[in-house]
Formats: C-alpha cells, structure tokens, sequence
C-alpha cells in the first residue's frame, strides 16, 4: 500500500504534522501532549484500516477484469455502496458485459467462417470432379462428335465455377464493408431491363414469357450495377424454377413512402418448410434434386439490405413465387 506514489507524500506529509503537533502538544503541558499522541494515532489508525479497504475492495476488481482477459466463464462484482468505487464499479461492469458480447461474437464468427469454408469446398468439389471425369473419357473417345459435346459440358462447368467464384467475392465484399455504392436515382424500367437483358436468350430458348409493368418515371436510389445484379439472381432463381413454357411477371409501385417491386413466376413456388432459410448461404432446399449452389438470393439480400432495403419471398395463392423488394425513401 505504501509503494504507491500518490500515497506515500500524503503518509510522509501526515506524519511530519503528527510530529509537529505530538510535539507542540508536549510543549504546552503533558496533557495536552498525550492527547496530540492519541489524536494523531487515532486519525493514522482509521486513515490506515479506510485505506486497505479500499485497496482491498480495488484488488478484487483487478482480479476480475484479469478474469475477463482470461475468459472466464463466470464473472461477478459485487454492488458497491455509492461513491467513487460504486462508479469505477459500473464501467468495469458495463466493460465486462461488452467484452463477453465481442467474445461471442467472435466465436460465432469463427464458426461461421469454419462451416462457410467447408461449404465453399464441397461446392466447388462437385463441378471440379465432374471436369476431371469428363477430361478422363476426352482421353479415351475417338469419336469426334462426343469429344466435342464432352468439351462444351467442361465449358459449361467451368462457367458455372467462374459465377460461383465471383459470387462468393461478392458476398465476401459486402461482408466486410468494403463495397462502395455509387447511389444514384434509377430509373425502374431501365433497371429491370439491365438485369433481365443477359437472360433473355434462355428465357427465349425455354418459352418463358416476360411480362414488365413499371410505373413511368419510378425512381430507385441506389447503385444500377448492384442492385441489378441483385434483380437478374432472382430472374435467375425463377428461370430455374419454371423449366419450360411458363412467364415472369414484374410489376412496380411508386408511393411517397417507398417503391416496390414484385416478381412472381410461374413455378411450382416453394416448399413449406423451406421458406425461412431461403435467402440463408449455401441453403439449396429440402427438394430432391434441387439445382443451384444457394449463393444467388443469399448475394441479393445481402445487396439489397446494403442499399436499406429489405426482400421478403412467399407462394403466391394461385401459382408461383413472389419476391417483393421495397427501397424506403
């Protein structure tokens, strides 16, 4: 207690006045004297009990803040009467709790970066195995015609592993954080245009009709390239969905509070029990079957939460699947 340096002067500077007065007591009278005596050990006496207390009752919070760095799993300050301690108290308090949340944070981070890694492997595991069996049976087929269509499927493969690839940088962008939007007011029919304009061709090729009903002058304030990008995963998803002979039908609703757009298909819709983790990572449905590696509609909520939308998806009553994104404004 008394190596501490704010202390020791205030130790030294009361003894030098107990002296002083002991002293000055003895001078006057004997008397007064004892009494300079059992004043000045009285005052030092209840100075030095005060003292440990407190150094006591401090010790006990260094030892468990050296708890908390040592992540111990229970962790307890007793309640203070009010004053000094009583505060220094409650920040130690609200600390700890902080720091038990960041540590739980973490390790659900950890987690999910362990499980996401293993997800990431097994997906690109299925079409790398499928590239090296067809380069095997390349090696071993003389007709011309089937090496042929061997290599298309290894380009097809191939092209499927680019997207994932690029997916998952994408997802890893928004991620982090590091994604600058370049906000703007889009106009709607113009934005549906963009995302739909790469998958015109298939939709041609499997007799899916496009049906587009955007409000004139619809505004959406965001980034064109993202949030199309985010629109043309959905288009995807329905394309999928339906097979052949079927529509797309995309509608638009402009209000002052915000603007909306829904699209629904023509598919079988979703599986009841799948609803709730449509747009998780890596989610590819309890149907046998199901085509698709569940990075798609996880990349379009995590753009449009990106931009303060939100997505929600459902069965429409009749047939079919509905998205609807609404963008506050």
């Amino acid at each position: 207690m008394f190596r501490n340096r704010e202390l020791r002067p205030f130790a030294i500077s009361f003894a030098c006045v107990a002296i002083v007065t002991v002293i000055l007591g003895f001078a006057i009278g004997p008397a007064a004297g004892v009494l300079s005596v059992v004043s000045s050990a009285a005052f030092g006496t209840v100075f030095f009990v005060f003292t440990r207390m407190r150094y006591r009752r401090i010790a006990h919070m260094a030892e468990q803040i050296d708890r908390v760095l040592h992540n111990a799993d229970v962790l307890y300050i007793g309640e203070e009467e009010e004053g000094e301690l009583s505060i220094l108290q409650s920040e130690i308090t609200k600390m700890t709790l902080r720091i038990r949340e960041q540590n739980e944070a973490l390790k659900r981070e950890k987690e999910h970066l362990s499980d996401s890694l293993a997800d990431i492997a097994h997906q690109l595991r299925t079409p790398l195995t499928s590239a090296n069996l067809i380069l095997s049976l390349l090696e071993n087929s003389p007709d011309e015609a089937e090496r042929k269509a061997l290599l298309r499927e290894t380009a097809e493969l191939f092209v499927q592993m680019e997207w994932l690839l690029n997916s998952l940088l994408k997802l890893s962008r928004l991620d982090a954080g590091i994604v600058t939007l370049q906000m703007e007011q889009v106009d709607g029919n113009r934005l549906i245009g963009r995302a739909a304009r790469p998958l015109l061709i298939s939709m041609e090729l499997h007799n899916i009709a496009l049906r587009i009903r955007i409000p004139e002058g619809m505004q959406i304030p965001g980034d064109p390239s993202w949030l199309a990008e985010a629109i043309q995963n959905i288009l995807k998803n329905s394309v999928q969905s339906i097979g052949d002979n079927g529509w797309i039908e995309i509608t638009g609703e402009d209000t002052p509070l915000f603007g909306q757009i829904l699209i629904h298909d023509s598919g079988p819709g979703f599986e009841k029990e799948d609803l709730p983790h449509l747009f998780e990572r890596f989610y590819r449905g309890k149907k046998e079957g199901a085509t698709g590696y569940g990075i798609g509609l996880a990349l379009c909520k995590g753009i449009i939460t990106r931009h303060g939308g939100t997505i929600t998806a459902k069965n429409h009553p009749q047939c079919g699947a509905v998205f609807c994104i609404r963008f506050p404004k």
